[in-house]
Order: C-alpha cells, then structure tokens, then sequence
C-alpha cells in the first residue's frame, strides 16, 4: 500500500506539472472598485515576460500563459495589482483609482511637482487641453490658453518666426522669447536655418527655432512666468521658461495611431486695386497720356498672379507599448505646407524615439529621447527691407493693370517675372537626443546625470536670374546668387543630487546640480554675380563650383575673401562687397566673394534649490544659481540669481474648508537674467582690409583697423520680479482659476551705442543705467458647465493687463523701427525714451490727405504718437465639448 501510495503521488504532482507546462487561456474582466464598471485599455502583462494583452470596451481580457505565473494588471489613475494564476482559467480584478496618481503634475526646472504644491507661478496645457485644427508647429498649441502669454507670428509664410512674449518686453534689442527647454535640454533659441547675402532683393525673416518639432509628439507644455520659478535657468530666465515634454508610452499597451489632415487656405482680405478703365482715368486726370500706359490694354490684378488657393496636408504614426520594467514610443511624420503666395512653402520629415527602462529592481532608471528632422523651405521674394521698389507683395500693388502678365519691362517689377526667374531653397537637418540615468542611492537619495547633444545644419540657396529686369538693383543682364551653410553644436552635461526626507512636521526635498553647456556656430556664404547662365539651377551649382575655387586657393587662411578669376586677384574687405569684374575664363561667375565665420560660447552652472512643506499646508522654496559665461567681460564673467517663495493652502484651514475646495495664495521674488547678445561683445574686434596673391603664390599680408575695443565690465542684463498671486476652486472644483500680480523691473539693458565721429572706433556695447518697468495682473477662470458622463462642456477665458515703461533713461533716445522705400534713406518709426513704452512709435503726423490727394503735413518733424506695439490688454477664450 505504501509503494502504491507513492507511485500515485508521483503520477498526480507529474500530471499537475504538465498541465502547468502546457499552454492555456486564462480570461477575465478588469472593473473599477467604486462603480463596478469594466476599464477599456487596461494593460495586463505576464511577470517577468513580454507577454500582455489589453482589456477591450467592456474591460474583458483573454491572454495564453504557460505555467504557474503571475498576471500585472495596471491602468493610469490606478493602484497596479499583481494575481499568482495558479490553476485558475478565470481571474477578475477590482482596481482602486490611485489618488496621487490622479493628482495634477506641473514640471519645473530639474523636476516636477504636484501643482496643489507648486509655489510658483507655474502653468500646464497638456495634449487634452491643446488647441486643435492646423497646427504646423508648438507654440499654436498654446496660444490662447495662457494669461499674460502674447504669442504671434513674424508673418503668415509657412514656418515664420515667432515671437513669445511673457509678461511683457523687458529687453531693448529684442532678445525677449523665453527659453525652451525640450525633454530636459535647453535650446539656444537661435534659428539654425540659414540666412541668405542680399543679392539684390532684400533679406528676409528669421525662421522659427521650434519648426524641428513635430506637434503630435508633444504631451504637454509648461510655462514658468515669474522669477521665483524661472531662477532656477539663472542668467536665461528673464523672459520666462517653456518646459516641452514630449509623449512616451508610460501607462499604454501597444498602440498604433495614425493621424492626418488636410487644409485649404486662401488670403483672408484682397486689396480693392484699380482695375484698367479706372487706371486710366487716373491716368487722364492727372495732365498725362494713357495710351502712354496702355500697354497691353490687359485688365491684370496682380493679386490673382501671386496669391494661390493652397492645400497642405499632415500625416502622422506612432506606435507606443509599456512593459513590466519599461515603454517606448517611435512615431514618424511628414507635413507639407503650402502658403497662399506662390513658391511659399515647408515640408517637414520626422522622426522621434522615447525610451524607458528600469532596471535593479527599479533603482536604476535610463531615459532616452531622440528627434531628428529635415525641413525643406521654399521662400517666396518678400523681405523685410525691399526698398522703394519693392518686393513681390510690393510689386503686386504697383504693377498697371493695363500690362500682360508675361511682358518683361523697365521701370518696375513683373510680379510674374519676379516669381518666375527667382529660387530661395533651404535644407535644415536636426538632430536632439537626450540620454539620462537615474539611480536611488537610498529612499531619501536619487543621483542623476544627463547628458544633451543638439546638432543642426543648414544649407541655402538663393539665386535671381540675369533675365529678370530690375534695372536699379544690378541684376538685369548680370545675375546674382548665394550659397549659405550654417551649422550649430550645442552638448550638455549636467549631475544631479536630490534628497527627501520627512523632517519634523514637514516633508524635505533638496536639489543640488552642476550644468555646462557650450554653443559652437559655424557658416560660410559665397555669394557670386556675373552668371553665363539664366537656368536656375545651374546658376546654384555655379555658385558652390565657384566658392570652392575660392577655398581650395587660399586654404581658409582668412575669414572673409573674394576672387577675381580674370587676374587671379583675391580680396576682402569689412563688408563682403564685391566689383564687378571682367571676363570670368574659366569660371562660369564674373567675381564672387566668399565669408567664412565662426563662434564658440560656453555657459558653466552651479544651482541649487530646498522645499519645505510643513504640515501638508505651508510650502516654502528657496533657489539659486550661479552662471559663468563667455558672453561677457572678465570683470563679470559670473553672475549670482536667487530667488524665494511662499504658498499657504488656505483651504485647508478648518474656517475656509467649506467655502473653498482650494485656496492657495501665493508669494515669489527672484533675480534673473538675460544673456541674449551677439557673440564675443566685450573683446577687441579688427577688420582686415584686401589681400593679393604674391608671385610665389603666397599670400600677401592685409591691413587691420579697429572695429570696437574691448569692454571688460560688459555684463548681463538683470531682472528682479515680485510676484503675488491666488490659486482657487470652488462648487466641487467646477469653476477653478487663479489671480496674479507681478512688478518686473529690469535693469543693465545692454545696448549697442554708436560713436559721434570722427572716433577710433564706429560703436561699442554697454550697458545703460536705466530701467525697463513691467507691471500688471493676469485672471485665469476655467468653468465645467455640463459633466454627466456621457456629455461634458467646458469654458474657459483669461484676461490679462501689462503695463510698460523705460525709466531712468534722461535725455538718451534710441531711434529703432528702420522703415524702407523711396525717399527714407535712415528712416525710423520707433523710439525708445525715457517714461515711453519701449519701441513706441515715433513719426510725421499726417492731417490726411488734400484735395489734390497728397499727404497734407503742417509740420514734418516726428514726434512721440501716443500710440505703441507693446498691447496693454490680452484676452484668450477656449471651450471644448465632449
């Protein structure tokens, strides 16, 4: 009986092993605690494997499984739940909603925090908030959505810069966007797009630094407005910080989307331009002949010529998965964006790479983010300083109607023609990757090292054919051509050092970190006339064939030259300008000159910031940041900027609990600063004067005369800001909103002062003894008017007011605005002055115009209009329905 006995046993536990090690199904429904209903999206995974499925609409799941394992059952806004399987076929699961997890996240410099603890003025606009439609890049997610956060566009060509302005303009030469910061790397907030010579019809707009990012890739946007929040970026916080996180698949199963759209756009408003009777008459009235302006006897609106009914498209995948120890997101995309002027367009290729990993029972975290893009420009001939002839828009209004469309004259500009013979192309290539590693020494200890590469290069070329006749720019009969290349480097490094402890009645969070980041620039532009050719595309490889004539003949020895291939003569001179020159030989180009330049900065960092919170209710944050940079002079190379701020959570005081779901009021002070300036200002700069080729083939030494002398005490400017504010939320958290005041003053404005002459130099920077004043409120509400599970509607405004002013500045003006055209050589419309808005308008007052249809002026001395750029008064409206 005892053998038999024995031999059962081993055959039963046999048996249960092998039906342990065959495959089986097991399947269940995944409910929430409180209401019994079933969670779509649910992510359940084997431990230890990659094996998972995803709970469907109703919250049910099947999923195969071999062996005694464990099932993990996570879901964001849920405690995550672990189930030994056993030899169940059936597991069903209750999950409890994770209150901290459900808690609002806002990130800030280094971290994050939970906004009910954020001391600063601090606001997120995550993807569910974000503005929807056409939206070709960031900063249209947020526009609107902030209060005290003016966003616009340089111009509506596809890709134009943008401007960002935080709480008003603080800086007098124009460096006031705030600074990005993507996925943990600050951005230079240069353009990396590079620019084209004036040849011959104008410059034009920077492009916009954010044109790399592909919208779709964005979660969530968080803006940090007042000092006490923007200090911790020391010397770059002074017109405010925009954190960018970008989407991962933390919390998902796998997941493929694919998004797309397709827009039509068309000019919104048309100038009423005569048409060919009324041209005429004009013409008859003012004492001349028509026939003289006959012409064709067409009837052409120009605008028909120029502007197109132009389509775009956008199309976007992605494919995100979350695992026991990780996640990872990979998304492409491909945007083509035609704009309403003809030749004007973007095309943008992306691709982007989160990754997640944990490791050492999770003490050991790595996090990567790659991005790289190449966008393709197409500029239309618009720039910002056309002349009196104008460019194409210019052209457009000027041009008889009574002339055909294709006929080429003298005198003014073809619109057509201009289009026709005229090619601006740009290839940017991008690439931002970031790699970062985090390790728990102990509970309370967290070390982390991140490191940042940001790497751009750009190619531009720029042609205008010989064939097109604009007899006062040079180009009739002579062609013009440039060929730009720009490259930007920027590598960081920083280490991190957190602790969190409870301490007494509160809880301890310290941050200790060292930054370095440097910025290498380098560019060379050759720009050429003279073209044996009217294909355009020739000219552009005649161009580069030419520049590299150029260096493979004097080796780079200088930074600016040109060559005249008759004579076999080199030049240079301060401004790059080149003569024309005789019969080319060999070289398809009669001269061309050519710019070799270049900039390395370096930004070293020493930070730190301490939170207190005592009792769950009083908040307390003290930061500082020491910031060493080669922007500036020896004498302040480096430059200290602390900041403080207090949060009392009112509402949880027993006499304001039941008035308030949340009452949070607010205190702040900070110092920060503004490094945006030219490179290498406080040194001595020369200019070599022209250069010749010896008979031996060496290179003749040139002459050197001063540019600006050095200015060792050249430093930052600074900005000092209060901020005080209230954060509420009433009936159930359904009307919630927040209220702040703030006084920014900022002073050191760094300007460029321009010698009376005759002096040894032209100019020198410095910085001025006077104050820029920012001062207003801004209101913020946000109401769910309807939420009852199957429809929500939801409205939301803020409003916002920002007085500026200059102070302190005497009896100095600086006259800014320069305006072109015929007759306004050195001509301005703005001012900056003392108790003015900066850049207020400064101009000829016109009474209208006289009988006879001329500008009636009584007096033509500018004067201070009254009016300004800056706009006092912001509102922004948003509702969503759902």
């Amino acid at each position: 009986m005892r053998h038999f006995l024995l031999i059962m046993t081993s055959v039963f536990w046999l048996s249960l092993g092998s039906l342990y090690a065959q495959d089986r199904t097991v399947t269940g429904t995944v409910t929430d605690s409180k209401t019994g209903e079933g969670l779509p999206g649910v992510n359940v995974l084997v431990v230890g494997t990659s094996n998972g499925a995803t709970t469907d609409f109703d919250g049910k799941y099947k999923l195969s499984v071999s062996g005694n394992v464990s099932l993990k059952f996570s879901y964001i806004g849920y405690k995550s739940q672990t189930k030994e399987v056993g030899s169940k076929s059936v597991i069903d699961v209750k999950l409890q909603e994770d209150v901290e997890q459900l808690s609002e996240v806002v990130v800030v410099g280094y971290g994050q925090v939970e906004s009910r603890d954020a001391t600063g003025a601090v606001e997120r606009v995550t993807s569910k908030e974000f503005n929807a439609g056409v939206i070709s890049s960031p900063e249209q997610l947020i526009q609107g959505k902030s209060a005290g956060v003016q966003i616009t566009s340089a111009s509506g060509e596809p890709g134009a810069g943008v401007n960002i302005r935080v709480r008003g303009s603080s800086s007098v030469r124009n460096g006031n966007n705030p600074l990005f910061v993507v996925d943990g790397i600050p951005l230079s907030g240069n353009d990396v797009t590079a620019g084209e010579p004036d040849g011959g019809l104008g410059t034009s707009s920077p492009r916009n630094p954010l044109n790399f990012l592909n919208p779709n890739d964005i979660e969530s946007m968080d803006i940090l407005k007042d000092a006490s929040a923007t200090a911790i970026y020391g010397a770059r916080g002074a017109n405010g910080v925009i954190l960018i996180t970008t989407k991962s698949g933390k919390g998902l199963g796998k997941q493929i989307t694919y998004n797309a759209n397709v827009s039509i756009s068309a000019p919104a408003n048309r100038y009423n331009l005569l048409n060919r009777d009324q041209y005429l008459e004009g013409v008859a009235s003012l004492g001349s002949n028509p026939d003289d302006v006959r012409f064709d006897n067409a009837d052409t609106d120009w605008q028909d010529e120029i502007f197109r009914t132009a389509v775009s498209n956008k199309h976007d995948v992605s494919y995100a998965d979350s695992y026991e120890s990780g996640s990872y997101r990979a998304s492409i995309g491909y945007e083509n964006q035609n704009g309403i002027v003809q030749s004007a367009s973007l095309e943008r290729f992306n691709a982007r790479l989160n990754w997640n990993q944990r490791l050492m029972d999770d003490k050991l975290t790595f996090n990567t983010s790659a991005n790289v893009s190449r966008v393709n420009d197409s500029f239309a001939p618009i720039t910002n300083n056309a002349g009196f002839q104008g460019d194409l828009l210019g052209a457009a209004l000027i041009a008889p109607p009574t002339l055909n469309p294709d006929f080429q004259t003298l005198g003014f500009l073809n619109p057509n023609n201009l289009l026709e013979y005229n090619q601006d192309l740009a290839e940017t290539n991008r690439a931002l990757i970031n790699i970062s590693a985090d390790y728990d020494i102990t509970e309370s200890f967290n070390f982390r090292i991140n490191g940042g590469l940001d790497f751009a290069n750009s190619v531009r070329n720029s042609v205008t054919s010989r064939d097109l006749v604009i007899d006062t720019r040079g180009i009739t009969n002579n062609g013009r051509g440039s060929n730009v290349e720009n490259v930007n480097r920027s590598t960081l490094f920083e280490a991190l050092l957190n602790y969190n402890k409870k301490v007494g009645e509160g809880n301890l969070d310290i941050l200790a970190g060292y930054s370095y980041q440097d910025f290498r620039f380098t560019g060379r532009s050759v720009s050429g006339f003279g073209y044996g050719t009217s294909d355009l595309d020739a000219m552009v490889d005649q161009t580069i064939q030419a520049g590299n004539t150029v260096r493979d003949a004097i080796n780079g020895d200088y930074q600016q030259y040109g060559y005249n291939p008759g004579n076999n003569t080199f030049f240079t001179n301060q401004f790059g300008n080149a003569p024309t020159l005789g019969n080319p030989g060999n070289i398809p180009v009669n001269a061309i000159v050519e710019n070799n330049y270049g900039n390395y900065n370096e930004l070293q960092s020493f930070f730190g910031r301490v939170n207190y919170n005592l009792l769950d209710k009083f908040l307390f944050t003290a930061t500082i940041r020491t910031d060493g940079s080669t922007r500036f002079g020896g004498n302040n190379k480096y430059g200290v900027f602390p900041s403080g701020a207090f949060a009392w959570r009112i509402s949880d005081e027993d006499w304001a609990s039941s008035a308030f779901d949340n009452l949070k009021l607010r205190l702040g002070y900070g110092v920060t600063g503004n490094q945006e300036i030219p490179h290498n200002l406080h040194q001595r700069r020369q200019s070599f004067g022209g250069i010749d080729i010896n008979n031996d083939g060496t290179i003749q030494q040139p002459g050197r005369t001063n540019v600006a002398f050095e200015n060792p005490d050249l430093r930052w400017e600074q900005t000092a800001m209060y901020n005080g504010g209230f954060d509420f939320g009433i009936l159930n958290n359904r009307l919630t909103g927040s209220i702040d005041y703030y006084y920014k003053n900022t002073t050191d404005l760094l300007i460029q002062i321009f010698s009376p002459q005759p002096a040894a130099t032209d100019f020198t920077w410095r910085n001025l003894d006077a104050n820029v004043i920012n001062q207003g409120f801004e209101l913020m509400m946000d109401f769910v008017a309807i939420d009852n599970g199957d429809f929500t509607w939801n409205v939301g405004f803020n409003l916002s007011r920002n007085d500026n002013k200059v102070r302190n500045l005497g009896a100095f003006f600086f006259d800014t605005g320069n305006i072109f055209g015929q007759g306004l050589s050195g001509a301005f419309a703005q001012r900056i002055a003392n108790n003015q808005p900066l850049f207020a308008y400064y101009m000829v007052e016109s009474d209208g115009f006289d009988e006879d249809g001329l500008n009636d002026v009584e007096d033509e001395t500018p004067e201070l209009t009254g009016q300004f750029p800056i706009p006092v008064w912001n509102f922004g409206f948003n509702t969503t329905a759902t």
